[in-house]
């Protein structure tokens, strides 16, 4: 994932430069550090002593779609971003897969290229911008003085906004999440993605990104492989219904 470290660095500075809440690269360091044929980046904490006070609640739906309202309507940075492409992750994690049976690598492959396919028939609602990519409340912080920071900028992209409001809702249908994250967020943002006629399409992209995620781990995470089985049987089966739990 060396190749995503200049852009990401790039992000945080065009954020900074727009006063967006988010994360902020460690002033006086280099950005990134090169060290042992390795690059990392410093990060300020925005979560100083580990946690919030505890008064303070978490991260809402709500505070998600104002984040992407406000980052969705920023002009895009230069130099340019690159063009949103979901499934490339995808296929590099299959490429790097730990012990995956050949009949699995043939139907994830043969999927990907049916989801790749679908993806071109989409007709979007919302114009392309600058887009988040992996959009969840996992990626939004509450500092100590109760600001919503957002963190994660290895899938920033030129693409869809639709994309940015599918994780919430794909995680309410597969992971039990409250049913009302889904609607806080849209009545947010104003838009409601799973009432748009391509969101089956992009729930596809995104089951099959939670599906493959750990497949460069299957052999060294008994208890990722044990999840990454009930998922993909989910997937083989077209059973939409099947609850899903977080990987371990």
């Amino acid at each position: 994932m060396a190749f995503r470290v200049p852009k990401v660095v790039q992000v945080a500075r065009w954020l900074a430069t727009h006063d967006v809440p988010a994360v902020r690269l460690f002033p006086g360091v280099p950005a990134p550090v090169r060290a042992a044929g390795a690059l990392a980046t410093i990060w300020c904490d925005a979560s100083p002593g580990g946690r919030p006070p505890s008064a303070a609640p978490p991260p809402s739906s709500a505070d998600l779609g104002r984040m992407l309202r406000r980052l969705h309507s920023l002009v895009p940075p230069l130099p340019a971003l690159p063009r949103w492409d979901p499934l490339d992750d995808v296929r590099r994690r299959m490429s790097d897969a730990e012990a995956l049976p050949p009949a699995d690598r043939v139907f994830l492959a043969n999927l990907t290229e049916r989801v790749a396919a679908d993806l071109r028939t989409v007709d979007y609602q919302l114009p392309p911008t600058v887009i988040h990519g992996d959009a969840h409340l996992g990626n939004l912080i509450r500092t100590p003085s109760g600001e919503v920071v957002v963190c994660d900028f290895d899938a920033v992209s030129i693409g869809p906004p639709e994309w940015d409001l599918t994780p919430v809702a794909v995680g309410t249908a597969r992971f039990g999440y409250p049913s009302w994250w889904q609607p806080l967020l849209a009545a947010s943002y104003g838009f409601d993605v799973t009432r748009w006629d391509g969101f089956p399409v992009l729930r596809a992209v995104r089951e099959l990104k939670l599906v493959t995620s750990v497949l460069p781990i299957l052999a060294s995470n008994p208890t990722a492989a044990a999840q990454f089985r009930v998922r993909l049987d989910s997937l083989r089966s077209g059973d939409t219904t099947v609850r899903w739990s977080p990987y371990r």
